[in-house]
């Protein structure tokens, strides 16, 4: 069965990489650290990734164009910031789960799985049921 693949759009070096290392041992793949606008949207134009972490602010900005490229592609996100969730949050980001940082592992597992379910694993389950 192949491996849930994450995207991280995170600029703080440390952050990411305890990012990959957590997420890899959790069993995703990795799909890059991207520390800004530029090299995640130049990413997307050739590749998908199932589920993304997008931290909002990056090196070059907010990480909403990202978010927006996300969405049209209907890859699953969550946000994990430094800055706190408000009520009046760009379109972007409305109805997308907010983690502030720093999150316990359990909990951004807890998130991302909910935001991967595989169809493939519903076919899998199926078809060992039949």
């Amino acid at each position: 069965m192949a491996q849930t693949r994450c995207m991280i759009v995170e600029d703080q070096v440390l952050i990411g990489m305890s990012l990959e290392a957590f997420l890899e041992d959790a069993g995703f793949e990795v799909a890059g650290i991207f520390m800004s606008n530029v090299q995640a949207l130049q990413w997307l134009e050739d590749d998908a990734p199932d589920v993304a972490i997008l931290d909002i602010m990056i090196r070059d900005g907010t990480s909403l164009e990202i978010a927006r490229a996300l969405k049209c592609r209907g890859v699953p996100f969550a946000v994990y910031s430094g800055l706190p969730s408000k009520a009046d949050c760009p379109p972007e980001l409305q109805n997308v789960p907010w983690l502030e940082k720093p999150a316990s592992r359990e909990i951004l597992l807890s998130v991302l799985g909910g935001l991967a379910r595989p169809e493939n694993d519903a076919i899998v389950l199926n078809s060992e049921l039949s």
